[in-house]
């Protein structure tokens, strides 16, 4: 990510007029987004909606899945922060059965807030794809290895599974409760 004084990246400093535009395409589309789903967003609406042309759009986000993927970038970052550098049992220092927990506890909430936009950037194969699920992955994976169990690679996918947004989605649409899928261990 590029501040106004030039990232660590090496990017150039972001100009003045497209940080503007692009905290206006942020905030049209998570409105939209929240309100009808990303599936249905088409990307006229978010550049109608944010005051901006097609052009300025296309030329930042190609598609929505790349808008969806800005927008949830800070809140997966700020829970990727908490287990690296958190209190456990999230963050380290708690037993294995324990962080996993924290964690399930810590997406379904990731999910209840923002699942749209996790479905709009994890659609199908792409999910894995993602570097998100990878460190989801990889974080679900030392936790298995750590409480040795066998097989944690193929543990780790299959831990993660019921955390896809769609299965999310669907459960909660069909009355059961964040509370719910949190309590099952």
């Amino acid at each position: 990510m590029t501040d106004l004084l030039g990232g660590d990246d090496g990017a150039p400093p972001e100009r003045a007029d497209a940080a503007r535009n692009r905290a206006r395409i942020l905030a049209a589309a998570e409105e939209l987004f929240a309100e009808r789903g990303a599936a249905t967003v088409t990307m006229e609406d978010i550049a109608r909606a944010a005051g901006v042309g097609r052009g300025t759009l296309y030329r930042r986000y190609p598609d929505r899945a790349a808008i969806a993927t800005a927008l949830l970038d800070e809140h997966e970052r700020r829970l990727q922060d908490q287990i690296l550098r958190g209190d456990p049992p999230l963050g380290p220092g708690a037993p294995p059965a324990h962080r996993l927990a924290a964690f399930v506890a810590a997406m379904v909430e990731l999910l209840t807030r923002h699942a749209h936009l996790v479905l709009g950037t994890e659609v199908g194969r792409s999910r894995y794809a993602t570097g998100a699920y990878g460190f989801w992955r990889t974080h679900v994976r030392l936790l298995a290895d750590a409480a040795g169990a066998p097989d944690p690679d193929v543990l780790a996918d299959v831990l993660l599974a019921p955390l896809a947004p769609d299965l999310f989605l669907h459960q909660t649409a069909t009355g059961v409760s964040p509370e719910r899928i949190t309590a099952v261990r």
